[in-house]
C-alpha cells in the first residue's frame, strides 16, 4: 500500500430501526434531491415560471426518478433477481439504484408536471441541468463513504482503500475513487456554467442550456466509467456508458433542432408617450383651410378700416 493511500474506515450504515436501515448513501441521496430542487426551482422562478404547484412537480420527478433508478439497476443486474428472487426488486433498503435511470425517470416526471401545469418542458430541463449537477455531487458523498461502486485497482497517490468490516468496497485493494471523480466533474461543470446561466438563457432557446449541462456531464461520465469494474452489457460497454452515449446523442440532435425553432426577432414599435400623442394627433375639428387669394396692400387697408368702423360703439 502506498503511504499516501486514503484509508476509509467508515461504517456505511448509520442505524437500523426495525426493518428500516438508514445508510450514509440514503442520507446524502435525500440531501442531493433537496439541493437539486432548491437550485432548480430558484432558476425556474428567475425564468418566469409560476411555481404555485412546485410541490406537485417535485413529487412527480422524485417518484418517476426512483422508479427509473431501480428499474435500470434491475435490468443491469437481472441475475441477482432471477431464480425466484423477484420480490427483492422492492427491497430498496438493500441498495441498488442506477443514477442514469434516476435522471431519465426524473425527466419523465418533469414532462408530466409540465403538461399538467401547462408550461414549457424545456424550461425545466434548463433549470434541472444545474440542479442535477449539485444533486449528483452531494449524492456521491454517500458513495465515497460506502464504497459501493467498485473502482479499478491503482497505484496512484490518491488511491482509496476501504477497511471497515461492513464496507461495500473491496477490502485490501487500493482502487480509483471513481465516484469522487464524478463529484469533481459535476462541481466543475456547475462552476463553469452557473455564473453565466442567466446570460446564456437570454441568448439561447429553452432547452439548449440544459442539454449543455447534461451532454457535458454524460461525455465525462462515459470516460470515467473505465475506472469502474461494472460488468459490460453490450459491445463491451457498461450500462452507464450506454446511457451516457444516449444522452450525448440526444444533446447533439436536439440542440440544432431547438436552435432552428427559435422565433426570429420581431421589431417592436417605440412605446407611445403622452408627449408623442399630443404632437402627432390631429385635432378632431381641424379642417384644411382653402387656399385664399393674396390681397393687395390697398385692399387690406380698406378691409382694416371697415372692421374698425364696425367694432366702434355708437355715440
Amino acid at each position: 500500500m502506498n503511504l499516501l493511500t486514503i484509508v476509509i474506515d467508515l461504517n456505511p450504515n448509520i442505524i437500523r430501526i426495525g426493518p428500516l436501515l438508514i445508510t450514509w448513501h440514503g442520507v446524502f441521496s435525500v440531501l442531493g434531491i433537496i439541493a437539486a430542487a432548491r437550485l432548480g426551482f430558484w432558476l425556474l422562478e428567475k425564468d418566469g415560471v409560476n411555481l404555485r404547484n412546485a410541490g406537485d412537480g417535485l413529487a412527480w420527478m422524485v417518484v418517476f426518478g426512483l422508479i427509473g433508478a431501480r428499474l435500470l439497476y434491475v435490468w443491469e443486474n437481472f441475475q441477482i433477481f432471477a431464480h425466484g428472487q423477484w420480490l427483492r426488486i422492492f427491497a430498496l433498503t438493500e441498495g441498488g439504484i442506477s443514477q442514469w435511470g434516476g435522471l431519465f425517470g426524473a425527466m419523465v416526471g418533469a414532462y408530466v408536471w409540465a403538461r399538467r401545469a401547462r408550461f414549457g418542458f424545456w424550461k425545466i430541463i434548463d433549470a434541472g441541468g444545474a440542479g442535477a449537477m449539485i444533486g449528483l455531487a452531494i449524492g456521491r458523498i454517500g458513495d465515497v463513504i460506502n464504497g459501493e461502486h467498485h473502482g479499478s485497482p491503482t497505484t496512484a497517490p490518491w488511491g482509496v482503500e476501504y477497511v471497515n468490516a461492513n464496507t461495500l468496497g473491496q477490502p485490501g485493494v487500493v482502487v480509483h475513487p471513481e465516484v469522487a471523480y464524478e463529484m469533481i466533474l459535476c462541481l466543475g461543470i456547475l462552476a463553469a456554467v452557473l455564473p453565466f446561466h442567466q446570460r446564456l438563457k437570454a441568448r439561447l432557446p429553452d432547452g439548449v442550456l440544459g442539454l449543455i449541462y447534461f451532454g457535458v456531464y454524460a461525455l465525462g461520465r462515459f470516460f470515467l466509467s473505465y475506472y469502474r469494474l461494472d460488468p459490460a452489457v453490450f459491445l463491451g460497454l457498461r450500462q452507464a456508458q450506454i446511457a451516457s452515449a444516449l444522452m450525448v446523442i440526444v444533446a447533439i440532435i436536439a440542440t440544432p433542432v431547438l436552435l432552428r425553432r427559435r422565433p426570429a426577432a420581431v421589431a417592436v414599435p417605440a412605446p407611445v408617450t403622452p408627449d408623442r400623442v399630443e404632437s402627432t394627433r390631429e385635432p378632431l375639428d381641424a379642417t384644411p383651410e382653402p387656399n385664399a387669394p393674396r390681397l393687395s396692400r390697398r385692399a387690406r387697408k380698406r378691409l382694416g378700416n371697415r372692421d374698425a368702423t364696425e367694432s366702434k360703439p355708437p355715440s
